[in-house]
């Protein structure tokens, strides 16, 4: 195999989101963004009066319950202006974008404000090697970590993590195989 057929990226600027409830009328409650320079953006998102279901199985993952972010999250407008201030049209990748992009538009069309960012698959970047190697070695990571919290700034930057360990152990394989 041939090393000049791997196309590799650049550490991907991730994005996490956590929401009320795995259905149609779940809706964001955190918004976590892992930059390539490792920046971090997390924010908690107070629900708006339409909002109102919730899942407690979803809330025994995240642990965040529904008064505590009526209590210290922040309304969707500020969220919002925060993550388009910090994101300033860069590309952010999901690995859950079908349930990350429904989630954003959401709150967005619940601000009012256009998003100024745009959001795409992690699959679009990862290669075949990286996709084999994915679960076992987010789950290596996972066990490495002192204290695995499920919330959207750790699970973005362990996605990162992932993106690129998968990216580095794919280059390995490929230069340890002989060319003829």
């Amino acid at each position: 195999m041939r090393t000049d057929h791997i196309k590799t990226y650049p550490t991907p600027t991730i994005i996490d989101i956590e929401a009320s409830g795995f259905g149609v009328h779940s809706y964001p409650i955190e918004v976590g963004v892992v930059k390539a320079s490792g920046e971090r953006f997390c924010c908690l998102i107070k629900p708006t009066s339409l909002w109102q279901h919730w899942d407690p199985q979803a809330q025994r993952l995240h642990r965040i319950s529904r008064e505590m972010l009526l209590r210290i999250g922040q309304d969707v407008q500020a969220v919002c202006h925060q993550l388009n201030a910090f994101m300033s049209n860069e590309t952010a990748y999901s690995d859950g974008w079908v349930v990350d992009q429904p989630w954003l538009i959401k709150l967005f069309d619940a601000a009012q404000i256009s998003m100024q960012f745009r959001l795409s698959p992690l699959e679009n970047i990862l290669n075949e090697g990286q996709m084999a190697l994915w679960q076992h070695t987010k789950d290596s990571l996972l066990a490495k970590q002192a204290q695995a919290r499920h919330r959207a700034s750790f699970d973005a930057a362990l996605i990162q993590q992932t993106f690129t360990q998968t990216q580095h152990l794919v280059a390995l394989q490929y230069h340890s195989v002989p060319t003829n």
